[in-house]
């Protein structure tokens, strides 16, 4: 386990495990706010954390919501860096039919604290081949 510092605004909720097994922390939105059909938004949790180095948080969609609402992250996962210790937000979209109403304090997101390699690139002048080689995009299915 990992401690990560975190401070939360007034219209913050603690992340937290909704079961022992779950990999991710719901987060909650820190202010109420409706997002209509193809629209992205930027909301607020309230939440900052000092992610330790070594280590990333990532933002991840809720599977309900994208279910029942159609409503996902734009970039998932999102990455917040060991150094960044703005408030938490998240880019929501809506690929559903009908605006969604969320108030504040409800689950839009999920926070996932992961381990970071650091890698060290060697430039080469020719890769090691392999059996699939180049190909990409739907070439190993038919």
């Amino acid at each position: 386990m990992v401690e990560v510092p975190i401070q939360l605004s007034d219209a913050a909720t603690l992340p937290a495990y909704q079961t022992p097994g779950a990999a991710g922390m719901d987060l909650c939105c820190s202010e109420e706010f409706s997002i209509c059909p193809m629209e992205r938004k930027l909301v607020g949790t309230g939440v900052r954390i000092a992610v330790p180095e070594g280590y990333e948080a990532q933002v991840r969609p809720r599977s309900g919501l994208a279910f029942r609402h159609g409503i996902s992250l734009v970039n998932t996962p999102g990455t917040i860096d060991s150094d960044y210790r703005g408030e938490v937000k998240l880019i929501l979209i809506n690929f559903g039919s009908e605006t969604v109403q969320f108030s504040q304090g409800e689950r839009v997101g999920q926070l996932v604290i992961c381990p970071v390699i650091r890698a060290s690139l060697k430039v080469v002048d020719e890769l090691d081949g392999t059996q699939r080689g180049a190909g990409g995009f739907g070439s190993t299915g038919t």
